[in-house]
């Protein structure tokens, strides 16, 4: 089969953002939340009318989720499309709104007494997987909300606050250019996304460095309008927090991905008992590069030795890399990709324009999914294609449910991707033809643990302690670059020998309205990932459907309860935890032993 490396969006509305049918399901929306905010009004304390205003909701919130999955992939194929800014304003119009006359419901339902609260939920009315669990989190939401106005207040601020900070970050990404000069002496300009791919996965160290040098000169030169978007965009958090009475900016993000504080500590204090190998194996590569230390542009730098080549996919050869191996483990996760990839929901080709990084995105009307990236025939662009793969299938398994029973939490929505890239690790592991290719793909599959254990731990060190800073003062573009590299010596162990100020400024995950700390949620997707992937390998053939089972629960019950009911593993331990640290450490202490007679 040859593949499209070009998505199909003109399935979803055709047009692009001039779609006529785009404006309808717009104007459609107006009509579906004034219908809600009738109903909300009218609403006593009767099943049948709440199941109405349920069904009203989950209509209202797959049509934004249609709008947005739509209007954001047209603007992150072409950051220069104006008229996608303007739409997705409009439809943040329209969501604060929607939150305004969700306010009067969750003011009702808090109101109600336990036992009639209880008498509504045993209607069988509420039968469907996960619902009473659900509606039992809004209510415990609702405990905190202010008044009806004071709330509608908030959400119509956020539209020229929290929301447009977060846009204003993509707008200022959009101008930035990497100025590169090509060996044969082209001059050439780089969008964000291209020069990230070569600085960190170019094979040519001179090119990473070059690269590293521009990219750290380019983001410090707009750092302090950087610093003004980051500071505004968490300071409304803070505050936003601090009027509903929460004053540990870890609250929110521990209650969205539905788990507790001694999950956290348990996950991060172990990973902190185990620093030393992952220390040893990035100083065993600097080696190999003919360097003392790691510097930061060479993490991801593939490791090659003797005559060996690194072996390119073509995007056809990797989809097809892809179905084969995930048939080993579900013919259901198999079938599902090669329909991503028939069906053209994969936006892939190398070209300028295009945003950094890859995402995959919902569309619930349509019950499919797109994903985004920028693919450049490498195995980590392989695994990551994977990655996102097993988003959209996890999202597939789930299209029948209510809405808000698909509502899973980032860091379970991580155990599926990164379940679906260790079976592309271990595929071409396991295919290696020679000891070189054997290191070459070991590093590869250790690459996803430095990421996990080192430079996602810096991130959460950094947003942790900037966020106490912010909570007393602004912090100037410098003051938060000392916070970024004091955050990565202390995650890194003193690994590297040069560091990345200028990271916070680089990474979007800092300036995501809508999911606070994007950090922390990676490393514990991975690791439980790794629990279930050797849960896997012990069950064989009759995996696939407890994997679907589980997947299908993610969004019904707590992290803890989840794994609990399907691993038989209690979170708060650090049993679980260096359980999943164990399995890569091996693949360490081989990496190491591999390559000891590579040594110069």
């Amino acid at each position: 089969m040859t593949y499209s490396l070009i998505w199909d969006l003109d399935s979803i509305f055709t047009g692009g953002t001039e779609s006529a049918e785009l404006k309808k399901r717009c104007d459609l929306l107006d009509q579906q939340i004034n219908r809600l905010k009738t109903n909300v009004a009218a609403w006593g304390n009767t099943a049948g009318h709440l199941k109405t205003i349920l069904d009203n909701q989950e209509e209202i919130q797959n049509g934004i989720s249609q709008i947005i999955s739509f209007v954001t992939a047209i603007q992150s194929a072409d950051t220069t499309n104006k008229k996608a800014g303007a739409l997705l304003a409009d439809v943040y119009k329209k969501i604060t709104e929607f939150d305004n006359i969700n306010v009067v419901l969750l003011k009702k339902i808090t109101g109600l007494t336990t036992e009639d609260w209880e008498t509504l939920l045993a209607s069988p009315l509420f039968d469907a997987q996960g619902v009473r669990f659900n509606l039992n989190e809004l209510r415990k939401q609702g405990e905190r909300l202010l008044s009806e106005s004071e709330e509608a207040i908030i959400n119509q601020l956020s539209i020229d606050g929290f929301n447009a900070w977060s846009e204003h970050y993509d707008t200022i990404v959009a101008q930035i250019k990497i100025p590169f000069t090509e060996k044969d002496g082209t001059k050439v300009e780089l969008s964000a996304g291209q020069a990230f791919n070569r600085m960190m996965g170019d094979a040519d160290s001179d090119v990473r460095a070059i690269l590293f040098e521009a990219w750290e000169k380019t983001w410090a030169s707009q750092a302090p309008i950087f610093a003004d978007t980051l500071n505004h965009l968490d300071g409304f958090r803070i505050n936003n927090n601090k009027l509903h009475g929460i004053t540990n900016h870890l609250t929110i993000p521990l209650e969205y991905n539905r788990m507790q504080q001694e999950t956290l500590d348990a996950m991060w204090g172990t990973i902190a008992d185990n620093k030393q190998p992952f220390v040893d194996f990035l100083v065993r590569k600097a080696n190999l590069f003919g360097k003392e230390k790691m510097e930061w542009q060479d993490q991801d730098a593939p490791v090659i030795l003797g005559d060996f080549e690194e072996k390119r996919y073509t995007f056809n050869e990797a989809a097809q890399f892809i179905i084969t191996n995930f048939a080993q483990f579900s013919p259901k996760m198999s079938s599902f990709a090669q329909m991503a990839f028939e069906k053209s929901w994969i936006e892939a080709e190398d070209r300028p324009g295009k945003r950094p990084g890859g995402y995959c995105t919902g569309l619930p009307e349509s019950k499919e999914s797109r994903i985004f990236m920028t693919y450049g025939e490498s195995i980590n662009e392989v695994a990551t294609l994977a990655h996102e793969l097993g988003h959209a299938f996890h999202s597939h398994v789930m299209w029948d449910l209510p809405a808000m029973s698909q509502d899973y939490a980032m860091n379970v929505a991580e155990t599926a991707s990164t379940f679906a890239e260790l079976i592309v690790a271990d595929a071409t592991l396991k295919q290696a033809n020679s000891i070189e290719e054997k290191i070459n793909l070991l590093d590869i599959k250790i690459q996803n643990a430095i990421a996990m254990f080192m430079n996602i731990h810096a991130r959460f060190i950094f947003e942790n302690n900037y966020h106490e800073q912010r909570k007393e003062h602004l912090l100037n573009d410098e003051e938060i670059s000392e916070l970024m590299i004091a955050a990565q010596k202390e995650s890194y162990s003193g690994a590297l020998s040069t560091v990345h100020p200028h990271f916070w400024a680089s990474k979007l995950h800092f300036y995501i309205d809508s999911v606070p700390f994007y950090n922390f949620p990676y490393t514990f997707g991975y690791l439980f990932s790794l629990g279930i992937y050797a849960f896997a390998q012990k069950q064989g053939t009759n995996f696939e459907d407890d994997y679907i089972a589980l997947l299908r629960d993610t969004a019904s019950m707590t992290t803890e309860d989840l794994a609990k009911k399907h691993l038989d593993v209690d979170l708060t331990q650090a049993d679980f935890w260096q359980a999943g640290i164990d399995i890569i450490k091996k693949d360490v202490a081989e990496f190491i032993e591999l390559t000891e007679s590579y040594l110069v």
